[in-house]
């Protein structure tokens, strides 16, 4: 054996051949790494075989995964001899040991809901297609929310003949949501590229443009634990996007889909995949610019501004309009006023200013100077002088905020009317928001600056918050209000990006006000219950609340009338 040959245990001599093999692959995980074998073992279809394939694991791994293999004959332990730094090698790797006819794929932080080989296995054996695809069911480790990643492209079964007859799912790019023939990726050669990250999206388009048939079902095959707010040494790949080599190994594999779309003659689909790119990887990057130092932001244009450039109109022409105007500010290297209309992506947010030429509204101070530009930076579609003031967009800033006494925050506010939608002379306004059930709103008188700004000044008194009386724990972005002549109009209250976190306890409770860290940046206050409001109250309310508590108060009640 050389030593550039992967280590491996041996199938055991009387297990049965198995349906389909499940790659688990892993690189330094031995905590969670029995939970994704478990959950592989746990499948209501018993013919299969797990290869955990390790990349190479400096910590207890190794260990973990030779008992695993020890405990259960279907297990088999695959170690590379070195370390590849991506997913690929160990998936290829296992490829080559896999003795089912079906292949599936699950990293070591995730698992399969208990059906999903069963569900996968009986649409192969339906009809002959290349490949099975289920729902996959996204799991927030931070707080247990669940949702379904790419939901309206599973959510009926159904085969499709040809990624031409539904583009759309280059959106749907993971691997491991789908159970593969291993017949079709030998016949077309089909493994992983090693020596790049976002391997799954290149070889998820190839799969797709491959495949003469595939069915989608709507069950959830994969369950997929994400933490996006993960530090930056323990942060996935794809949520590293903090780092510029990140950008590059993305814009990279782009570039390698797009050759081999036009080498397999794909090219009709290339609109969509580059629209899948704008809406969903370059999105990803665009709300995280606000958070960004201006030797990122130049680092980053650089990178994905070549790239732009070849690109389809059509692309472009299906975003919404302010996804449009972000991209343009970064193609013409208008980098501040970037991260200000990436701020109100997804949440309504005007600029501070726009400027009339010809007819045509533009974003900024400044009418474009390239046609493109104008085409891209026209805002006029967003009617921000004729709207109903209920759905009028506007552009509300903290500008200062200081603690004031006891539970206080003194706000200076600063709201931008780009469309003149608001009367000359001062308005009426509010800080609103609601923890709990109650509604707090704190009113205050917000002046004209200059036309299309106004600025007033405001004292939240967070401890006038009417709480529940077993407490509360939760998080609240406050909104501002405006109410001019019966209409009411609410929207975000930006903060300053960097202002430091202010802590005060007060009614049981410890009461946070920081920034909000992410996207558009939003105030951010956070209520966690202490004391005797944590240990007594709140677990009293929680038994009283029971059902069964709840039915046996209403039958006291009933028998007391």
């Amino acid at each position: 054996m050389t030593a550039t040959t992967p280590t491996a245990v041996p199938a055991a001599p009387d297990t049965a051949s198995p349906d389909v093999t499940v790659t688990v692959i892993v690189h330094n995980d031995a905590g969670r790494l029995p939970r994704a074998v478990a959950s592989v073992l746990r499948q209501t279809h018993a013919g299969l075989e797990v290869i955990i394939s390790d990349d190479h694991s400096t910590d207890e791994t190794p260990q973990v995964a030779r008992a695993l293999a020890e405990s259960d004959p279907r297990v088999r332990y695959l170690r590379l001899p070195e370390n590849s730094g991506g997913c690929s090698a160990p998936r290829n790797r296992a490829i080559e040991l896999a003795r089912a006819p079906y292949l599936m794929f699950l990293d070591s932080d995730d698992e399969l809901p208990g059906r999903a080989v069963e569900t996968l296995l009986a649409a192969h054996r339906e009809q002959e297609i290349d490949f099975a695809m289920g729902a996959v069911e996204r799991v927030r480790v931070d707080t247990g929310r669940r949702s379904t990643w790419m939901a309206h492209l599973v959510d009926e079964r159904r085969t499709v003949h040809g990624i031409e007859s539904d583009p759309r799912l280059f959106f749907e790019h993971l691997s491991t949501s789908k159970m593969y023939a291993r017949a079709f990726l030998d016949r077309h050669g089909l493994r992983f590229p090693e020596g790049i990250h976002y391997e799954d999206q290149l070889f998820s388009a190839q799969a797709y443009c491959l495949a003469k048939a595939f069915t989608i079902v709507p069950e959830p095959v994969y369950r997929w634990y994400i933490a996006p707010y993960a530090s930056a040494e323990t942060a996935s790949i794809s949520n590293q996007r903090h780092r510029l080599e990140n950008v590059r190994d993305r814009v990279h594999v782009q570039r390698l889909i797009d050759a081999f779309l036009a080498e397999s003659g794909h090219e009709p689909v290339r609109e969509d995949k580059d629209h899948k790119f704008l809406k969903h990887d370059f999105r990803m990057y665009a709300g995280d610019l606000p958070y960004r130092d201006d030797a990122w932001l130049s680092g980053f244009a650089d990178l994905v501004n070549p790239y732009l450039e070849t690109l389809s109109p059509g692309a472009y022409e299906r975003l919404p309009r302010p996804e449009r105007v972000v991209l343009q500010l970064v193609r013409d290297r208008r980098l501040t006023e970037a991260r200000l209309a990436a701020r109100g992506l997804g949440h309504g947010v005007a600029p501070r200013a726009t400027v009339v030429a010809e007819g045509r509204t533009y974003w900024g101070e400044e009418v474009p100077a390239t046609e493109a530009a104008r085409r891209e930076l026209d805002v006029s579609d967003q009617e921000y002088d004729v709207r109903p003031l209920a759905t009028a967009q506007f552009r509300h800033e903290i500008v200062s905020l200081c603690p004031g006494p006891g539970m206080a925050l003194d706000l200076v506010v600063r709201t931008y009317d780009p469309g003149l939608r608001l009367p000359v002379g001062p308005q009426r306004a509010g800080v609103v928001m609601t923890p709990g059930r109650h509604r707090m709103t704190v009113p205050f008188r917000t002046d004209p600056v200059r036309p299309g700004v106004f600025e007033g000044r405001v004292r939240v008194d967070l401890a006038a918050a009417r709480l529940p009386v077993q407490g509360f724990a939760g998080v609240r972005h406050p909104l501002l209000q405006l109410d001019v002549a019966g209409a009411r109009n609410r929207g975000l209250l930006l903060a300053p990006l960097d202002f430091p976190r202010m802590t005060a306890s007060a009614g049981g409770h410890r009461v946070t006000v920081e920034p909000e860290g992410r996207g558009a940046g939003r105030l951010q206050v956070r209520w966690q219950p202490v004391g005797v409001t944590a240990r007594l109250v709140r677990p009293a309310a929680r038994a009283v609340a029971r059902p069964r508590v709840r039915t046996a108060a209403r039958l006291v009640r009933g028998v007391l009338r």
